[in-house]
């Protein structure tokens, strides 16, 4: 009996000694490093709060029937008005699909490329070749729009809107010229290739520092087993970049809803022809308030993108954590 009164007593101090470091541990004292990160962090904490909340005050001007002369403050209220502008105009439904389907390509297209150009690049031996294409295929990156539109003229039309370095070479094997800036069924190709080229190089430098973090000994043991090159990097490297392509894919979705507007603009312009296939939510807001100045009805497409970006996202993240956790951001 004395015995298992003592171990008794003993389990008891023991939980509690267990008991106090715990609570020692959640009530943890600040340290003098601590404040050093606090005001280190305390710049972009404040530039955060001030561009990117603050401004959140103004989205009352999509509820609003907003003039300049009133201003926030007195402007009339308007309700729901603005969004049922939108959505009653007759072009919601082509815009939107036109969004959603060129984004989700250009997500698709450039999330490959970066991958195949990385495993590209990790197969090249010398340190020199390596730097020297990585940052060849890095530089469209760094090339502005307009530029792009001026290359995709030269390439696509002459002289009033037929001929171009592409139809130069269809004439020599005797292929139907297309008349380029008039036919909106090819642009969203068209413009799928630009962003790869724009995007495919710096896609790839992410998925390569993904790929420089992987342990050498996963290769060394696929060397022992006898893999070659290529297996390695299908059945070793690929699937170890799927947390990489994985976050990339979720913030990717988060902005599905909006239009490359710099691009796209830069590149179709006010042609109204191509309006079919490349028109997106980004240029038709642009157009809708160079041409009427309807603030209201402006601000409440962008809501309206926020919101359905940040639901995507919710959805996007909770699909992840539920079939590929491994890969998930949170």
């Amino acid at each position: 009996m004395t015995t298992d009164l003592g171990t008794a007593s003993e389990n008891l101090a023991t939980a509690d000694t267990a008991r106090r470091t715990r609570d020692r541990g959640s009530r943890r004292t600040w340290r003098g490093r601590d404040y050093g990160l606090v005001i280190l962090a305390a710049p972009a904490v404040v530039l955060l709060l001030v561009f990117a909340y603050g401004p959140m005050a103004g989205l009352v001007v999509a509820f609003q029937d907003f003039n300049v002369a009133d201003g926030v403050f007195g402007s009339p209220w308007a309700g729901l008005e603005n969004f049922e502008f939108f959505f009653t105009s007759g072009n919601a439904g082509r815009i939107m699909w036109n969004t959603l389907f060129l984004n989700v390509l250009f997500l698709a297209a450039t999330l490959g490329a970066g991958i195949l150009l990385a495993l590209m690049l990790n197969e090249i031996r010398g340190r020199v070749t390596k730097r020297f294409f990585q940052s060849v295929i890095f530089v469209p990156y760094f090339v502005s729009p307009i530029v792009v539109s001026i290359f995709l003229q030269a390439f696509l039309a002459g002289p009033g809107g037929r001929g171009g370095l592409v139809n130069d070479l269809l004439s020599m094997f005797t292929l139907p010229e297309p008349s380029w800036y008039t036919t909106p069924g090819p642009w969203p190709w068209i413009l799928t290739v630009v962003k790869v080229w724009q995007l495919g190089g710096y896609m790839s430098v992410i998925f390569l520092a993904a790929i420089t973090a992987i342990p050498e000994e996963v290769y060394e043991a696929g060397v022992i087993d006898g893999a070659s090159r290529a297996q390695m990097a299908l059945r070793i490297t690929t699937p170890l970049l799927k947390p990489t392509a994985a976050i990339l894919l979720v913030l990717g979705v988060g902005r599905i809803f909006y239009g490359d507007f710099g691009t796209i603009y830069a590149i179709i312009g006010d042609n109204g022809t191509l309006f079919a296939t490349t028109d997106v939510i980004d240029t038709y807001v642009f157009r809708a308030l160079r041409t009427f100045g309807d603030f209201g009805t402006t601000a409440a497409i962008g809501l309206f993108q926020s919101v359905v970006g940040f639901v995507l996202v919710v959805i996007a993240t909770l699909v992840q954590r539920r079939y590929a956790r491994e890969t998930s951001i949170l």
